[in-house]
């Protein structure tokens, strides 16, 4: 999936799809994250929360994800994110699912 870096709105998360997957997309100053856009605690879409500090707020229950890692950082949630793939050509944006390949470090 491809997006256009003005198109994102600094400190505004973003909900696109990736081969089917809801993401949320997170502009911070000029770097770009992505991560799962369902709140691994609920179902609600972290794209409707609040961005601070390098962190979204799921908006239902007030759990904090990292944006660079995915990691749950509050509760209620306990379980990560999946993190996706960022490639920043120009003011293209490319966000792209992780292989396993990837993930482990084989190539």
């Amino acid at each position: 999936m491809k997006i256009d870096f003005n198109e994102l709105i600094d400190g505004k998360p973003k909900r696109i799809e990736v081969n089917g997957k809801a993401v949320c997309v997170a502009r911070l100053g000029s770097e770009v994250f992505a991560v799962a856009d369902t709140c691994t605690h609920s179902d609600a879409s972290l794209s409707e929360g609040d961005i601070s500090d390098g962190k979204i707020e799921c908006w239902l229950h007030g759990a904090e994800f990292d944006l660079r890692t995915g990691a749950a950082i509050t509760l209620p949630a306990t379980e990560a994110l999946e993190v996706f793939k960022v490639i920043q050509e120009g003011t293209q944006i490319s966000i792209e699912e992780f292989s396993e390949n990837t993930m482990t470090g084989e190539k």
